[in-house]
């Protein structure tokens, strides 16, 4: 009999029987919805390298983070593929695509949160702007005349940057771009004038100072940059917009598998590896039951269903 190819980190969650119980004896496709390089694509290498070897890293960028959602929906519900789930494609797209090609609730299901982060609100260093409140006073005193990047319409950035408008009072315009890196090269030319972008793409460009770092979006302060304020704190009361990227699987996936898979995830995110890797980012390790992560998915898609609808973005 030929010997059964399991996964390391899921050794010890061999208490279930039948078909789980021998769960896996094939390589694991991890898709991720985004290209090569991308912040989601970052959290699942990482996360692929702690589980082990036999997960098979397929990006499926497209459709605003629609294309690889929907093949992981359609998969054999066998434990087989999984897919990265950023809070983009949770949380923020169901509210701005006018038709999804699957239900988040009946198609697919959590299996755990792997990181928490920020966004980074970075300013271009040909600009004078040196705090959060500068930018708030000179875009009251000039609406429309800055102009705020993203990586593309419906990203955490997108999103973000209007929240902040809207809690600020101010009139900042926005400019889609299709992808990070195109918006940060011209955010560090002067093109465009600010950005709210996620650390793992923008983090190196703060430290080197090709960008000028303001503030971070989350609730707290970022271990990656604990010197700079949360926008909260300088100058937008209340303001909160973390991210997140989690692991999800398509709907019917058998309890035992989901449960190992959530104690292989949760062991890779605890390791020494895992959090030094995200503490040079700025991110945090997260963790969690499938539960968890579905209230998470919950909570932040009423809160920027509430933001979008208020915004009038859609995505046709």
């Amino acid at each position: 009999m030929r010997s059964l190819r399991l996964i390391p980190l899921l050794l010890a969650c061999v208490f279930a029987t039948g078909a789980a119980a021998q769960y896996p004896d094939k390589p694991i496709k991890l898709i991720v919805p985004q290209a090569a390089g991308s912040a989601t694509d970052t959290v699942a290498r990482i996360l692929g390298a702690e589980l082990a070897k036999e997960i098979i890293i397929d990006n499926r960028p497209g459709g605003a983070l629609t294309l690889g959602v929907d093949l992981t929906a359609k998969a054999d519900p066998d434990g087989y593929t999984i897919c990265m789930g950023p809070i983009g494609a949770l949380a923020i797209n169901r509210h701005m695509v006018a038709k999804l090609p699957y239900d988040i609730e009946r198609d697919l299901q959590p299996i755990a949160l792997v990181t928490r982060g920020h966004l980074l609100l970075a300013v271009s260093p040909t600009l004078p702007f040196q705090s959060v409140q500068e930018i708030i006073d000179y875009a009251k005193q000039n609406p429309g005349k800055l102009l705020n990047a993203s990586s593309s319409n419906g990203s955490p950035g997108h999103v973000g940057g209007e929240l902040f408008k809207y809690m600020s009072g101010t009139d900042i315009v926005h400019v889609p771009y299709r992808g990070g890196a195109a918006a940060i090269n011209d955010l560090i030319a002067g093109r465009v004038h600010l950005m709210f972008e996620s650390l793992n793409s923008i983090a190196p460009h703060a430290k080197s100072g090709t960008v000028r770092p303001l503030a971070v979006s989350g609730a707290r302060r970022s271990p990656g940059f604990p010197d700079l304020p949360t926008v909260a704190e300088a100058g937008v009361p209340g303001y909160a917009a973390p991210t997140w990227s989690g692991v999800i699987a398509p709907a019917g996936v058998p309890r035992p598998i989901i449960d190992k898979l959530n104690a292989a995830i949760n062991r890779a995110i605890a390791s020494q590896v895992f959090r030094d890797r995200f503490a040079s980012i700025g991110d945090e390790p997260a963790g969690g039951s499938p539960e968890d992560f579905a209230e998470v998915i919950r909570s932040d898609s009423a809160k920027w269903g509430d933001v979008i609808r208020r915004a009038g973005a859609r995505l046709d």
